[in-house]
Parts: structure tokens; sequence; C-alpha cells
């Protein structure tokens, strides 16, 4: 018999430990509505006066953030020493910053593309809501369970 629990707590972080953590990473995931289906997309970002803010060149990924749907934008994180891990959710509404005064402002932010090319158009999120999630990463040996009879379903 074991008598270790089934799974570790997930700690439920406040709006503010949100910020906090997306603060301390440059990275992460864009999700948008593109005409009949999802999508997402990498983005170096960062965060400013409660808002996120990415840089990025007119395409699918601009038409998809600034459309009629809201957006959701992930960022997460791994302390590999502790083994704890962190996961961010912000929702919200994306527009292009436009006015002279978020335009000068953008030049303050250090935020500088990874891929070449221009990217001119900053875009920023709103938030309606931000949850965030920290738990401890559990050790493969407490959930894997080899299967040596299971059938492939393709060659991944």
């Amino acid at each position: 018999m074991n008598d270790k629990p089934a799974h570790s707590a997930t700690e439920v972080l406040a709006p503010r430990e949100c910020w906090g953590l997306l603060r301390g990473v440059s990275v992460g995931r864009l999700a948008v509505w593109l005409t009949d289906h999802p999508d997402i997309f990498p983005v170096n970002f960062t965060v400013d006066h409660g808002t996120v803010v990415f840089r990025t060149a007119p395409g699918s990924k601009l038409t998809g953030a600034t459309g009629p749907a809201p957006v959701a934008f992930e960022a997460d994180g791994v302390d590999a020493d502790t083994g704890i891990a962190w996961s961010v959710v912000v929702k919200g509404s994306a527009t292009v910053m436009e006015s002279t005064g978020d335009l000068l402002d953008s030049f303050a932010l250090s935020l500088f593309p990874w891929q070449p090319g221009r990217k001119d158009t900053f875009v920023r999120i709103v938030p309606t809501e931000i949850t965030g999630r920290r738990f401890k990463v559990t050790r493969p040996a407490d959930w894997w369970t080899a299967q040596p009879e299971a059938s492939q379903a393709s060659s991944e």
C-alpha cells in the first residue's frame, strides 16, 4: 500500500504574484483566433503597467491579436534546483499602440525582437483576467507506467 498522495498540491497565485513572475521571463505564447481556428505564437514580451506588450510585423499574428476575438497569453517557468514550476495566463484584448505617448514610452521598454526583420508594431494586451498556478514537478518515477505491449498509433 502506498501512503503518498495521488498528486501534490497546486497553489493558486494572486494577481500581484503572477505579474512578478511574468516580469522574470521574456518569452511566452500568444493564443489568437484566426477566421475558423485557434493558433498559438511564441513571442518575446515585457510587462508594462499591468499589461503585456510585444512587438510584431504585419501577418497572421497581428491580424489574430487585433481581431474581434479576445486573446490569451501564457508564460511559465521552472526552478531546476527546487523542481517548483509555475504557469500564468493573461486573458484580454489586444490593441496596437498608436498614440504618440505610447509609442514614445515603448522605446523605454527594452523590447527587442529575437528574429531579424522589421517588427515595428507594438501590441498591448489589456487583461480582463490573470490567473496563475505554482506546483512541484512530479518525478517521472511517480507517474510513468511502462506498457511494453501498447501499440503505437504513429511514428512520433
